[in-house]
């Protein structure tokens, strides 16, 4: 088994798309803590109208600070068609639609799908969006000068796995991160078992995309726990010497909760407990907690925005709207 398993290694690897590695240490002080969550009751974005883009489903907040302004590119359904919108805020609560950003096409591999998880990041004079599009799912890249005027590249920059890999039937859900001067991308995968798992690949540029050798970094968990049907959505960020990530993990009725995990490394991950960090709400989530994007803030806290809905569906019309919360941290005292 460990000489088939080397094997692997050494066939994946020699494909110039499979690597080993870690993130940089995490900064700050090392502390145990715990974490609270303190959602606001009611959600900060809405479903549109009847026959607008996100009539259906507003969901995927994906999150950037621009100057005094955040701006908010999530996912619109209007019951045949995902595509992406674009909102902004003073505050990251009070919200301001101003409508369609991008829509399928007109690369052929990106079908009717676009843009149902992505996530925005702005470095320097550029403005980067990785996003899901395509039947089955892969993750593509658009790229700008400014919000206006958006170039697609014309390929995925992060395909499915070879034949029998544990992403070989799709990769989806991308969240990018920074770190010592790489990007890192955690993001799920499904095999032909339909297993949702998660992983992580590094790149310097953010089209070469070198995937970890150790995925699937989190398995599914027990049978009968929150998390037992399938894991997407992960959102990364470093405190207090560790690395934290928040997932979405699914049940045998498609009930949606976030879970946590922590890593030394970012690569090696352990559950912070059994049971969903984050559950379901009454009303407008009912159903479905999911989609985190995450702010560190000055105080310690960590914002969250996410989706939610009122409908257990496994991918769209839930009635999904968006919603936005605090993680606090609070000391273990030993």
């Amino acid at each position: 088994m460990r000489l088939w398993a080397g094997l692997v290694s050494l066939f994946l690897a020699s494909c110039g798309k499979y690597g080993d590695f870690k993130l940089p240490a995490a900064g700050g002080p090392s502390r145990d803590v715990r974490w609270i969550w303190e959602p606001e009751a009611d959600a900060v974005l809405g479903r549109g109208a009847a026959g607008e883009f996100d009539s259906v489903d507003a969901l995927n907040p994906s999150i950037a600070r621009i100057g005094p302004e955040y701006v908010n590119l999530y996912s619109g359904w209007d019951g045949k068609v995902w595509r992406t919108g674009i909102a902004t805020s003073p505050d990251g609560r009070a919200w301001r639609k101003k409508g369609l950003l991008m829509q399928p096409g007109p690369a052929a591999w990106e079908g009717a799908y676009i843009a149902a998880n992505g996530v925005f990041r702005h470095e320097g004079d550029t403005f980067s969006y990785w996003y899901q599009a395509g039947d089955p799912p892969q993750i593509g890249l658009a790229r700008a000068a400014d919000l206006g005027r958006w170039e697609k590249l014309p390929h995925p920059v992060l395909k499915a796995g070879p034949r029998g890999s544990w992403d070989e039937r799709g990769v989806a859900d991308p969240f990018v991160l920074n770190a010592g001067g790489n990007l890192y991308m955690y993001y799920l995968g499904q095999d032909r078992a339909r297993r949702q798992r998660l992983g992580v690949a590094v790149s310097k540029d953010g089209v070469e995309w070198t995937k970890s050798l150790a995925n699937p970094i989190l398995e599914l968990g027990a049978p009968g726990a929150f998390d037992e049907n399938g894991l997407g959505e992960p959102a990364v960020w470093p405190h207090f010497g560790k690395w934290w990530m928040l997932y979405t993990g699914r049940d045998k009725k498609e009930w949606r909760r976030m879970g946590l995990a922590v890593s030394p490394d970012g690569v090696k991950w352990a559950r912070v407990g059994e049971t969903a960090l984050m559950n379901t709400g009454e009303g407008w989530n009912s159903r479905v907690v999911c989609d985190p994007e995450v702010e560190l803030r000055e105080d310690g806290t960590v914002r969250v925005w996410f989706g939610g809905g009122d409908r257990p569906e496994p991918a769209e019309n839930l009635h999904g709207q968006i919603g936005v919360g605090l993680l606090r941290p609070v000391p273990v005292v030993n």
